[in-house]
């Protein structure tokens, strides 16, 4: 009987670092979307954001109403003078996207016409592997 347990104790402390490599592995790859689909946003290329938006974001407005918020909620804000990651999470299920896996990012950002902000940027991997992302809200 101790046999089994061991065997069983052994083969779960082989599959949890793995497990944890993957979803390291997952906000990295998230990040990096991240990143480059902010400094389309920082550059004011809100119809190309669009354009490297997960398809989630893309059915959920329409391409011309994304470019008129976004701009609309940027654009009084002024550049981007800082922004440092607050908070890094991997999920496989978000109630507002199409379950799979998603990393949910919270940066801390200042503004040139506002001093702290909350953005929130939600990459999710695509049936293609690739990483968008599906989701942004700033406040």
């Amino acid at each position: 009987m101790r046999t089994i347990h061991a065997a069983i104790l052994v083969a779960s402390m082989s599959i949890v670092p793995v497990a944890s490599a993957e979803r390291a592995s997952a906000v990295h790859k998230g990040q990096e979307a991240a990143v480059a689909w902010l400094d389309l946003l920082d550059s004011a290329q809100y119809g190309a954001s669009w354009d490297q938006a997960a398809v989630q974001l893309q059915r959920a407005v329409p391409r011309q109403t994304w470019e008129a918020r976004t701009r609309a909620l940027r654009a009084p804000l002024g550049a981007v003078l800082a922004r440092r990651l607050k908070l890094a999470s991997y999920t496989e299920t978000l109630p507002e996207l199409v379950a799979g896996q998603t990393v949910v990012l919270e940066y801390e950002t200042r503004f040139e016409n506002k001093v702290s902000a909350v953005e929130t940027v939600t990459p999710i991997k695509d049936a293609q592997g690739s990483w968008k992302v599906g989701a942004y809200s700033i406040r």
